[in-house]
């Protein structure tokens, strides 16, 4: 019981805030758990089609290929993969990360995996078009053309400066963890 309690230490202690200050303060407490309660629906209809899709990537796409493709040495060829992956995936940023938790048993280079990220994050397709309607071309293409390289040099950095060990203990833990 006490491990169970551990683990979900952070969770309770919230729930019991969340009583408390329901207890104060009935209307605060009513908007908290409706904005969670939003959330959670919102995250159930997400995250199962991105569980779904990377049980099909992990089973029909072999590790020789996802490094061929995108490990270490594939270059241009897996920054553009990755880049592409990235933008056009389509969900809230928090699906990206068991992507990348997969593409790390699939043996993606780090450097890949934080410029999916990045482009997950900033480049999307629909957030691309969403911007040229509302805030005309010539800005969206500006953006979109300044985040590419800036995504590219960050993962680039990030990749050379964070030491192999830690490198190896996220792919450790990310093996693990799926």
């Amino acid at each position: 019981m006490i491990p169970i309690l551990k683990r979900y230490r952070a969770f309770l202690i919230s729930l019991l805030a969340v009583l408390i200050l329901t207890f104060i303060n009935k209307s605060l407490g009513k908007e908290i758990i409706g904005i969670t309660s939003f959330s959670l629906k919102e995250m159930l209809q997400v995250i199962p089609p991105i569980f779904l899709l990377l049980g099909l990537l992990d089973v029909w796409v072999p590790k020789e290929t996802m490094t061929k493709f995108m490990g270490e040495g594939s270059g241009l060829k897996g920054i553009l993969l990755a880049m592409f992956i990235g933008s056009a995936a389509a969900g809230p940023l928090y699906g990206a990360f068991p992507v990348a938790a997969v593409f790390m048993k699939k043996g993606v280079s780090l450097k890949n995996i934080l410029i999916f990220i990045g482009a997950w994050s900033t480049t999307k397709i629909p957030l691309i078009l969403f911007e040229v309607t509302s805030l005309g071309p010539k800005f969206a293409l500006t953006r979109f053309l300044i985040n590419i390289p800036g995504i590219i040099l960050i993962a680039t950095i990030l990749s050379k400066i964070v030491p192999q060990d830690e490198i190896n203990e996220i792919y450790k833990k990310a093996q693990e963890s799926i």
